[in-house]
């Protein structure tokens, strides 16, 4: 059945947007044509024909989208040796010394937190676990990876310490990721049909490559687990322009594929210990600006001008400031990417510019003790949800992916519940409602003429807790209409 196109979904309750529409809770069935939702009648009242999936009174919800998501170096992650449950660096360096040799020479882990660590990631400690073999550990956040000598003269780099950070760490996973176009596409188509597994039928990929080829090919090869917008970096905003590439123009010709928007990164990460704040870390400055605003405003303003949208990495209060100064002098139009450190006096300004904040409701939960030990003097606001929603602000979810698994149930449940062990909700009034997270994760409602991207449940999202949330049973994903996955 996975392909198939289906004409009609039997006996759904829906239990997303769109359900404002009916007057009870009653099963309905939902009619598709040309991959659209044509009519929704209850169950029983029209005669169905063609494929038919029946739900058997389920229930539905539009179609889920990650609004961040790194699709090569997330693709990759599962050929990568996973370093989340180290607790110390020379726990990490034993790790990586028993990994198996790649065909390429190196050893890769990812998904390390140092932050944390008694001890420190240290050349020394890593040279004596892993001796000549070229081995590179990526931190969780993505914006520090640790290395040993030999990896640090294969790639032409030198550090005390073996850490990269930022920019040097960037161009070491373009590296790593660079691999064979056709092995990245196979893993990429992959992990795409896990996602539609779990009921993503969209993501925006920030991989950070020349992304409008490399969707063109994987289309042209087949590649249809769900939609993509894909992001621009300034390195390539020259090559975008000079293309005629805006926001919103489709690639190839099944309109799975868009262009995006403008990525910048303007500021670190909190588990470097670079993301840019008002006060400072516990003994290590204030983190860093890596663009600094008046860059960033004529970057901005260049996109704008050629149609662009732009997306503004910032995760400290004060790279928070300086990015949406930068929005009101382009006139640009945008989002607000992880949006992790907030001043009160920024949300209001926020809405008002127009701006969306994309955020990753699991990142509230790995870095909570992150927060208590390296952000205890902060005056801003710490992963707001609520104040954003409260403020006017359009809420996106996603996963940032790998930095957390790509799960949109897991996303939901983060933001419903902010715990995801058997701690107290943290900062609880900071959570969504169920409804309100949901609206977060979707692009469309159920109801006619909005696409047959649609996502059933085998239980109530509305009615679930937090584990049911995190664990919900996707019976069938369709995309536009096209069966994704079914059980």
């Amino acid at each position: 059945m996975i392909g198939a196109h289906a004409d009609a979904l039997r006996a759904v309750r829906i239990a997303g947007p769109g359900r404002e529409f009916l007057f009870d809770d009653e099963p309905v069935d939902v009619l598709i044509r040309d991959g659209r939702i044509a009519d929704i009648a209850p169950t029983g009242a029209v005669a169905l024909d063609g494929e038919v999936l029946d739900a058997q009174g389920a229930w539905v919800v539009p179609g889920l989208w990650d609004h961040h998501v790194h699709a090569v170096q997330w693709a990759l992650a599962s050929e990568r040796t996973w370093l989340g449950d180290a607790g110390s660096a020379r726990e990490a360096a034993a790790f990586m010394s028993a990994v198996p040799t790649r065909p390429d020479g190196r050893r890769i882990g990812t998904g390390f937190r140092d932050a944390l660590w008694s001890d420190a990631p240290d050349l020394e400690i890593l040279d004596s676990a892993t001796a000549g073999v070229p081995t590179y550990l990526i931190n969780a956040d993505v914006h520090s990876v640790w290395l040993n000598s030999a990896a640090l003269a294969r790639e032409g780099f030198r550090a005390p310490d073996g850490v990269l950070r930022e920019e040097d760490a960037f161009e070491i996973s373009r590296r790593l990721n660079a691999v064979d176009p056709a092995h990245a596409d196979r893993a990429v188509r992959a992990a795409g049909e896990q996602a539609a597994a779990r009921g993503i039928t969209g993501i925006v990929d920030f991989d950070m490559a020349w992304n409008a080829d490399a969707w063109a090919r994987r289309l042209s090869a087949g590649f249809d687990a769900h939609r993509v917008e894909f992001a621009i970096y300034p390195s390539d905003l020259e090559r975008a322009t000079a293309t005629g590439l805006r926001t919103g123009d489709a690639v190839g010709s099944s309109g799975l594929a868009k262009v995006g928007r403008l990525k910048v990164i303007s500021d670190g990460s909190l588990g470097t210990r670079t993301a840019a704040c008002s006060h400072p870390y516990p003994g290590e400055g204030r983190g860093v600006m890596t663009v600094e605003q008046p860059e960033l405003i004529e970057l901005l303003a260049r996109a704008a001008g050629a149609g662009l949208e732009a997306s503004v990495h910032a995760i400290g209060d004060r790279a928070a400031s300086s990015a949406l100064e930068a929005f009101s002098h382009a006139g640009a139009a945008g989002t607000i990417e992880h949006a992790q450190l907030l001043r009160h006096a920024d949300l209001s300004r926020m809405a008002r510019l127009g701006l969306a904040a994309s955020i990753q409701p699991q990142h509230a939960l790995d870095d909570r003790d992150m927060v208590a030990r390296l952000w205890a003097e902060q005056t801003a606001l710490a992963y707001p949800m609520a104040s954003l929603v409260r403020a006017g602000i359009e809420v996106r979810l996603g996963s940032d992916a790998p930095v957390s698994p790509l799960e949109p149930w897991a996303a939901i449940a983060a933001a419903v519940t902010r715990t995801d062990d058997d701690r107290e909700p943290w900062q609880p009034d900071e959570r969504l409602n169920v409804d309100e997270a949901i609206d977060a994760s979707v692009r469309s409602a159920v109801r006619p003429g909005d696409p047959a991207d649609l996502v059933v449940c085998g239980a109530d999202p509305r009615t679930a807790d937090g584990p049911d949330l995190r664990r919900m049973p996707v019976q069938a994903t369709l995309l536009g209409g096209r069966i994704t996955h079914v059980r």
